[in-house]
């Protein structure tokens, strides 16, 4: 397959949670590849917004709280306004509240789903909307988990999330693929983020999820973006549905 079904020059990319960690290294690598990004977080994405820049693309920081469904067409709007119309999205916020499932609060299973699936559905909804009525398709790519396929411990309400994610995903693909549109989602493993700092500062378990790891190492926010590449490109228009585990192995122990 050519390099050229992997470039992503012209398109524009709307990534949320893009300020730091695994959604920081997927902003850049759809930078590499010649997209425009939005990066959507509930604080300033200078950072990659910076980083974004010096590739040589355009790219703007849109801040916004995805625990409420108010913002979602200010979010477009804005994003809209500074890179033209959106062509990617990457739906990859995320939270994580962890306490014995016995003990599991509802306030923290109500704040996990809003974000985590929640946000996940009508952000492209909204999206999916304008791209119906523009008659242009897109690419939709959702973060989901290890624990879209194994049950976990502690985290009850990630655990719902990511399960649905990857059932959303499915569903996305089945009604909107009519419309040109691909939605597909990433399964990331262990990532060194921040959201499996309480993990890697535990000695045990740390040494627990290394040891099942066959590459031997906790995922780095780079070693995302090739996935994300390719169904944000022409190369994956013939992909539908899928969760693609990006994960050292991990599902394969």
């Amino acid at each position: 397959m050519p390099a050229s079904s992997f470039d992503l020059t012209g398109k524009a990319a709307l990534v949320t949670g893009g300020n730091t960690g695994i959604g920081q290294g997927i902003a850049l690598a759809l930078a590499d590849a010649g997209a425009a990004v939005a990066s959507v977080a509930r604080r300033p994405s200078d950072d990659t917004v910076g980083r974004c820049l010096a590739k040589g693309v355009k790219a703007v920081s849109v801040q916004a709280d995805l625990g409420s469904m108010e913002p979602i067409e200010r979010i477009l709007d804005e994003a809209t306004h500074a890179l033209g119309p959106i062509d990617i999205l990457v739906n990859n916020a995320g939270i994580i509240r962890r306490a014995d499932a016995v003990d599991f609060s509802e306030a923290d299973w109500d704040a996990v789903m809003d974000v985590n699936l929640k946000s996940v559905f009508f952000l492209s909804q909204a999206v999916v909307r304008r791209w119906i009525a523009e008659a242009r398709g897109g690419k939709i790519i959702n973060t989901a988990s290890m624990l879209s396929f194994q049950g976990g411990i502690r985290v009850p309400s990630y655990t719902a999330s990511k399960s649905g994610v990857a059932g959303l995903t499915k569903l996305m693909a089945n009604e909107w693929a009519k419309h040109g549109i691909n939605a597909n989602a990433i399964a990331p493993g262990y990532f060194a983020t921040d959201n499996t700092q309480a993990l890697q500062d535990d000695p045990v378990r740390s040494r627990d999820i290394l040891g099942r790891i066959p590459a031997g190492r906790w995922g780095q926010p780079s070693d995302i973006g090739g996935a994300v590449v390719f169904l944000a490109s022409a190369a994956s228009d013939y992909v539908q549905g899928i969760t693609l585990p990006v994960d050292g192995g991990w599902l394969a122990r």
